[in-house]
């Protein structure tokens, strides 16, 4: 079983989010993919499958399997196109989260993805006490938005892991407006409930991220960056119930797994 290892939302090595990836005839059993995904320990390791006219595309962090990751879908539409399908510029991936089309424009891939659906929750003191910082606002959706008063406070962030854990949602990200100008907004993203401390750079989150500050800042297309140790960059445009997420990807690594099944 060959598989790759690749930085996502990156256009060097060491940067964005590492993510394995494994292009397959068939999928082995779940418990192969989660053992395989331990073993990888990054945040998620994709494993697709070609069908007639796309791909079934699955995702699993070393705990679980999870239902959309957007970092591992960049990684692995970039070695579709640069390793299977090098005349291609569009793919369509099969998810737990429906169909979407990712195509490929000059050195950025770009991922057609659903918005999320959020509402806005009251400010409590326990997201406060877990970040460290004043939260001025809190957003609640598959994941869990604080909006806080400042990019350098989020960058200094040293939050309490264990109190995050007691947070609504998957994942615990903790934004504000960017003073720099050459980007909109800035991030950093945690999450403790399935054992990932910091998440580098994560694609999905940015699908309420980005239409939170669309609104706050009255503009489509946002310039975001992810500030962690690794960092990250990240173009989101906001088109009515869709984000379209774009980004660059390079190889770190390619294997051959000593595995049997398949």
């Amino acid at each position: 079983m060959k598989q790759f290892i690749v930085d996502a939302f990156t256009d060097k090595i060491f940067g964005g989010n590492p993510a394995g990836v494994c292009i397959l005839k068939n999928f082995p059993s779940d418990k192969i993919m989660l053992s395989i995904a331990k073993e990888n320990n990054l945040s998620e390791t994709a494993f697709a499958v070609r069908e007639k006219n796309f791909y079934k595309l699955r995702w699993f962090t070393p705990t679980t399997e999870i239902d959309f990751c957007g970092h591992a879908t960049l990684a692995t539409a970039f070695i579709i196109f640069t390793q299977i399908e090098k005349n291609s510029d569009s793919i369509e991936f099969e998810t737990l989260r429906g169909k979407f089309t990712v195509t490929k424009n000059k050195n950025r891939i770009e991922m057609n993805f659903p918005a999320y659906e959020y509402k806005k929750i009251p400010v409590t003191a326990e997201m406060s006490d877990a970040i460290g910082e004043k939260v001025l606002e809190a957003y609640l959706s598959r994941d869990l938005l604080l909006v806080i008063e400042s990019d350098d406070k989020v960058k200094n962030l040293q939050p309490n892991f264990e109190l995050l854990k007691n947070l609504d949602g998957m994942i615990q990200a903790i934004t504000a407006k960017s003073s720099d100008e050459n980007f909109d907004c800035v991030s950093r993203i945690f999450a403790p409930k399935i054992k990932i401390l910091e998440d580098p750079v994560t694609g999905s989150t940015h699908c309420l991220i980005a239409p939170i500050w669309s609104k706050k800042l009255q503009k489509n297309i946002l310039r975001c960056y992810q500030a962690s140790e690794r960092g990250g960059n990240l173009i989101c445009e906001v088109t009515g119930e869709r984000v379209k997420i774009s980004g660059e990807a390079v190889l770190f690594a390619k294997s051959e797994l000593n595995i049997l099944e398949v």
